[in-house]
Parts: C-alpha cells; structure tokens; sequence
C-alpha cells in the first residue's frame, strides 16, 4: 500500500498528466479532501455527493439542489462546465456495484467524459476523482480507472495525533512505553476515530491511562462486526489447554517471542513471521492451537470465513477478500485465523475450478507472498490433498505441521485438561493410565466428548463425583473418528508422511 507522502504526490502527477478517473479508495473522505484541495492548485473543483447533489467542493453551496448523478454528468458532459475543473464524486456505489454496470446510464456517462479527456487534443481538461471506501469498479471502465489507496494512519502519524491532543487538551505527558503501546493499539482506526478514544479515555478522570489499550479493543471489535468479512474470536483458550503438540508448541512460541519484539527483531535482522499452515484428521487440535496463538502472541484473533466473502455481484467477491485482507493488515498486530482452508481452495487450476474462487485464491495468494505487515496467518486444513500446490510453496507460509492422532502421552494430558476443566476434585481418584488404554486412535475432541458424556451421565445418576468407571462405560459405547473413518484416516496419514511435513508431536 502506499504511504500517505505517495499518495499525495501521486494525486497531482495523475492530474497533471490528464488520467481521466482517479478512484480513492478511503475511509476518510476529509484527508482526501485535504490532498485534492492542495493539489488542485488553480483549478476550480465541483462536487457531487449522495447528500447534497451537485455542489462547489469548497463551499458546499449547492449549483442544483438535490441533483441526481445521472444528471449532473449529462449536464458536464459536453465539457464546457467541466473543461479546466475537478470533479469530485462520493457516494457513488450504488451507481458503480451493481451487476449489470453495461446497462447503467451513470456508467455509460462516465465512460463517455473519460474518453473525452483522452482525446489527444485534451478536448476536456479535467478529472474524475471517485471517492470511496470500498472498491467497485464496473468492467466497461476498468481500463480508465486509476485506483489509490489511503492508508489509515501508520505509527508516526499517530504519535503525532496523540502529543496534539494531549497538548490541545493540557494533559500530563504520557509515559513512553504507553504512549508506544498506544501507537501500535491505534493502526487500523481514522483520525477521527482515534481523537474520538482518546475524548473517551480522559472523560473520568482526565488522564491518559491504559484503559484507553481497551476502548481500542471495543472499537475494533465493532468495525469487524460492521465490515461483516472477519470475526474477531474472543481470547479464552491458551497454550496450555492444548494436550501434546510439543513441536508445534515450542515453534508458536519462538514465533510469539519474535512477534512481541518486532522492532528489536528487525534490527536483529529477524524476518517478521508470515503464518503456518496445521494439517492433519478432524479433532486433533488443530482450531484449538488456532485460538491458543491469538493469546500466546497477545494480539487480536481474527476469523476468516470464506463463505461470507461470496457475494451476489459481479465483482463483490473479490471486493471482500480485499476488504478482509486491508481489515487484517490496519489492524495489525494480529492473528488472521483461515479455518478448513482446503474447502475456500478446492479444485484452483483444473477443469471445474471456479472463476470467482481462482481470482480469490491469487489475491490471497500474492498477499501472503508479498506481505510484510504483523498480521499471522494460521491456516487449518483436514485434507491437505485437496490445496493448489501453489500454496505449499515456501515463502507461502513459514512451516507446514502434520497433526497425527494423538499418542499415550498427549491422551494422558487430554484428560487430565478436560477433567481438570471441568471436575477437578475428582481428578485424583480417576485411572488416567487405565483410560489412556482403552482410547489408542482416539482424538482430542473425541476424548473431550467422552468427559464431557461421563461428566452428564454422572449427574443425571445423582453420583456425587466422576469416576474412573463412568469414564469407561462412556468410552465403550463411542466410535472414535478413526474407527468411522479408518481408510481414509489411514490414507492421509500416509500422504502427511511421505511429504514429510514437520510433525507437530514429538
């Protein structure tokens, strides 16, 4: 993405050298006003947006109340209102995200204006400048469109927003290690929203305190549920609530150890972790480990569904994705958590493969690849077979864990978890070693319905503890997951070895 100098400077030579359509992709409609009423220059700039209709940029005075888009083009697009001038467009999307854009009359319009100003003679001498805070752009344009992003602000910018409001405010300066914490707290939020926190923050008693490290949290909790891409996953599961994966385990925490530490890491000459790809049989910790990393680095958990970014429109599918991987990267430092990955990517790149999901798999293919911002990506998978060879690359992700089934000592402490969670008075009259011997193939959610079937069973009989026998009656009348699906299972084993995936057991 490009920094906000960038953008700026950028914005004028696209102006100066006649691009037709510049499309601001920005959630802060007042700094690109900033950044087109300094370059603009002499030029006089209209405006058109969705509340007002068509009016002077500056002013806001209307020229025709209440004026459709539809006609304020018809009007400017003989060029003589428009030669010499800026048009500013916001709140376009309902004209520009729909999926029949051939047969939209704003659309044709735009098209129209845009060659005007192609024309070698510069006919008009104008441009379109589109504001908006997400991307659609309607296939008859694409090739006139010249799309810029505004990032939101990055952690000098923010540092500067804080001393101006603790100035503004007569605040006692802040101490540093807060102050830095809150600069990194902040990325992912406008100006707007971070001047808004910091009213809140000092609200009680006038001071800035770490209390305003949680405002942050709540607020970021509600710009993934108003996106509707991401989930953010509460962070109740830790490290040790996973039973075994000993290798997985200690590779998550040298990881978390560089996460927490970017910028000594970097002067080290540290890489900034990408991500890691869990593979392995249903049940065996792998969503688990997910959730456990989000507190292990101590960063917002974010989930991302592949089923919420299919949308109805042409286009809106890519949009999402998009949308979801600038979510994740604002609000960074994170862990991205992409659940039953081979589902979103089955079948890229044969006969049946879905145009839509193709498209999808590259934007998140290239963003893995070139990504360099501290969003972690853990992705789980049941059936690695079914994933795009493309995506087992290196550089892809940092490493690839197998998770086989568990063996004697990883059940032992499966149980000794659950019990514990849930009757930890009676763990010490339970035959863990007698248990651990009727559940070989076992998984860990398998053993985790055993207790948690034992556990109900025993109230429901008035029994006044658990014991080691209401555990065994449990366990001979279930079917483990590898005894259902013992073929399969023992396939995809197989697979799992002779690639030799790193194992996430020892």
């Amino acid at each position: 993405m490009l920094s906000y100098p960038t953008v700026k400077e950028n914005l004028a030579r696209y102006i100066d050298a006649g691009f037709p359509i510049l499309y601001i992709n920005t959630f802060e409609d007042s700094k690109a006003d900033k950044y087109i009423a300094t370059v603009a220059d002499r030029r006089k700039v209209l405006e058109w947006n969705g509340a007002d209709g068509f009016v002077d940029f500056q002013t806001k005075a209307p020229f025709m109340p209440n004026q459709t888009l539809e006609a304020t083009l018809s009007f400017l697009k003989t060029g003589k209102e428009l030669h010499r001038k800026l048009l500013v467009i916001k709140d376009a999307d309902v004209y520009l995200n729909i999926d029949r854009s051939n047969e939209n009359k704003v659309v044709s319009l735009l098209k129209e204006i845009a060659r005007k100003i192609r024309k070698d003679d510069n006919w008009i001498e104008s441009t379109i400048i589109i504001v908006s805070s997400s991307i659609h752009i309607p296939q008859p344009l694409e090739k006139m469109i010249t799309v810029m992003e505004l990032n939101f602000p990055d952690e000098w910018e923010i540092n500067n927003i804080i001393n101006k409001f603790t100035e503004a405010n007569g605040i006692p300066v802040i101490h540093k290690s807060l102050q830095d914490n809150m600069s990194i707290a902040f990325k992912g939020l406008t100006e707007f929203e971070i001047k808004d926190l910091l009213s809140l923050a000092i609200s009680g008693d006038g001071e800035l305190t770490g209390k305003a490290l949680q405002l942050v949290i709540d607020q970021k909790r509600q710009i993934i549920m108003k996106a509707g891409v991401l989930e953010m996953i509460p962070l109740k599961e830790g490290i040790d609530d996973i039973g075994g994966l000993e290798n997985l385990k200690e590779w998550l925490h040298k990881k978390a150890k560089v996460f927490n530490d970017t910028a000594r890491a970097k002067e080290f000459g540290v890489s900034i972790p990408k991500g890691v790809l869990i593979a392995g049989i249903p049940g065996t910790g792998k969503s688990l480990t997910a959730k456990a990393a989000g507190a292990l680095f101590d960063v917002p958990l974010l989930r991302l569904d592949m089923g919420r970014l299919m949308g109805r429109y042409v286009g809106e599918s890519e949009e999402n994705m998009r949308k979801a991987i600038r979510l994740a990267e604002a609000i960074s430092p994170c862990v991205l958590w992409v659940d039953e990955l081979e589902k979103a990517f089955a079948g890229i790149g044969g006969s049946s493969g879905n145009e839509v999901t193709t498209r999808l798999f590259g934007t998140f293919l290239t963003w893995m690849q070139e990504k360099t911002s501290p969003a972690f990506v853990v992705a789980t998978a049941n059936d690695i077979t079914k994933l795009p060879p493309e995506l087992l690359r290196k550089g892809r992700f940092d490493e690839i864990f197998y998770v086989p089934l568990p063996n004697d000592d990883e059940r032992k402490k499966i149980f000794e978890i659950h019990i514990n969670k849930r009757r930890k008075q009676d763990i010490g009259n339970i035959d863990i070693n007698r248990l651990v011997q009727k559940t070989e193939d076992y998984t860990g959610a398998d053993i985790e319905g055993v207790i948690s079937e034992s556990i109900e069973q025993a109230f429901a009989n008035d029994s006044s503890s658990l014991t080691t026998e209401d555990i065994l009656n449990c366990i001979s009348n279930t079917h483990s997951l590898a005894e259902i699906m013992a073929e399969e299972l023992s396939k995809m084993d197989e697979m799992y070895q002779e690639r030799k995936f790193k194992k996430a057991s020892r």
